[in-house]
């Protein structure tokens, strides 16, 4: 029996923005029920993940998407921004009847100005191209998150991302200078370009990392630099993971700042560098990069703190190997069919507590019937800490154990890293998966506070609702 609500949904929307710009048939509305979630992975796998939007919306430009929100917020329908699909933590995961918008089809660069050094450009532009844009003009932005081939620009500031070489240039939110973002009742808020300003509270920031729960962004204005003339790399092998992190605190507190600082535990310098690893060793890449008077002083600056700690030169061929396959990701389906669960989990702390939370939280993983792996590798340094990105496989004896099982691996690793003094979410976000933590790390007076900015922006509850904020 055909749901009249969602035909006149269709239809009102088709006459209100256009006819290309709205479409829901069935493959449309199954790629945009979910982002690439383990749990939604496992669950489409299964044929459990049945929900659908009533459709899927196009918007063209920035007036389009001011329309549709304001016709959703009148009528109380929850609306579900997708850039590209490529999170992790469940933020898109719309339910039946819900629209989805998706920012594919503003994909332009607006304006870069050489002088500034900054490049205005549309949500949706994929950053494969984003990036051959900039580079075509002597530029680049230097932001590569490891999804950089799968993901759009206005995803990297919903999730507040971190790319590969962040350990110079920063994150997204030391990228990002402006935007452009519709509220949930269709009204447009649009922040000024400048080097920093004093105007008050940053509304930037109440956007970044929102994850789609507070309006839609139609424009961001982000720095960039000049292609660099040099770049350089080494591997530097350690006898264990401590002396690794020791040795990067040591060159990030006197100020080296390679762009990209990655240490592998042993499991993991085994897996990814199995030409340079004993099978008990731990790797570590250092790649610095800019003017070459720049890069020959700061690699033999990184080296000599790395040898203080026992380091031993590892070559160029690690460094060389990560550069070529960084962005090589196995996808879940494989592993599923073979009854694993798997997922990362990036967390951060600061250089006094980062030994404790690695061991704890590996430590913590493996108590969970059915692990097979915990593993981790430091990838974003910083003056006061860095991060640990681990990864962990299990596999339950009963099938029907699956998602318990990943759930309980979740919870471990959380409660080790808030033992730990650490923060629950690095760079992927918090999306459904780590939603119902959020309180334990920002305090429930910190919720409240989420809560009523989320009330006072979008008191019809219509953006993404069921992501970020704990039920």
């Amino acid at each position: 029996m055909p749901d009249v609500r969602i035909d006149r949904i269709r239809s009102e929307l088709a006459q209100r923005l256009s006819a290309d710009a709205v479409r829901w048939d069935e493959d449309t509305l199954r790629e945009h029920s979910h982002d690439w979630w383990m749990i939604a992975q496992l669950r489409l796998l299964r044929g459990d993940l049945t929900a659908r939007p009533a459709c899927v919306v196009s918007p063209a430009d920035t007036a389009q998407v001011s329309h549709l929100l304001a016709y959703a917020n009148e009528r109380g329908i929850a609306v579900i921004p997708f850039g590209a699909g490529s999170g992790v933590c469940g933020s898109v995961l719309p339910s039946d009847g819900q629209i989805v918008v998706d920012l594919r089809r503003m994909n332009q660069v607006l304006e870069l100005n050489e002088t500034a050094l900054t490049v205005r450009v549309q949500p949706g532009m994929m950053g494969p191209a984003f990036e051959a844009a900039l580079n075509a003009r002597g530029y680049s932005m230097r932001h590569f998150p490891q999804s950089i081939d799968l993901s759009t620009v206005g995803g990297w500031v919903a999730t507040r991302a971190a790319g590969q070489f962040s350990t110079r240039y920063g994150s997204i939110e030391d990228l990002l200078l402006a935007l452009e973002v519709v509220l949930p009742d269709g009204r447009v808020v649009r922040t000024r370009v400048g080097p920093r300003s004093a105007t008050g509270p940053d509304l930037r920031q109440i956007f970044l990392g929102s994850e789609g729960t507070l309006g839609i962004l139609t424009e961001l204005t982000f720095r960039i630099v000049p292609l660099p003339e040099s770049r350089v790399g080494r591997s530097v092998s350690f006898a264990t993971f401590d002396a690794g992190l020791d040795a990067i605190h040591e060159f990030m507190r006197v100020g080296w700042r390679p762009p990209v600082v990655r240490l592998y535990d042993a499991i993991e310098s085994a897996r990814h560098f199995p030409e340079a690893s004993t099978g008990s060793n731990c790797l570590l890449i250092v790649i610095s990069e800019g003017p070459a008077a720049l890069t020959a002083v700061e690699i033999d600056g990184c080296s000599a703190a790395c040898a203080k700690h026992g380091g031993t030169d590892a070559g160029e061929a690690p460094a060389a190997h990560w550069l070529e396959h960084r962005n090589e990701v196995a996808g879940f389906e494989p592993f599923l069919k073979k009854g694993f669960v798997l997922d990362t989990i990036e967390v951060a702390t600061t250089w006094d507590r980062i030994h404790d939370l690695y061991r704890e939280v590996v430590a913590a993983i493996q108590t969970v019937p059915g692990v097979v792996l915990a593993s981790g590798h430091s990838s974003h340094s910083y003056a006061q800490g860095t991060n640990i990105y681990f990864t962990f496989a299990a596999r339950p004896d009963d099938p029907a154990q699956a998602e318990p099982t990943y759930f309980a691996c979740w919870d471990k690793a959380m409660e080790a890293t808030l033992r730990a003094g650490g923060t629950i979410a690095h760079h992927h976000g918090i999306g459904r998966v780590r939603r119902h933590w959020l309180a334990a790390e920002i305090g429930a007076t910190g919720v409240d506070t989420l809560r009523a900015l989320k009330r006072a922006l979008d008191p019809n509850n219509i953006m993404n609702p069921g992501a970020l904020l704990p039920e």
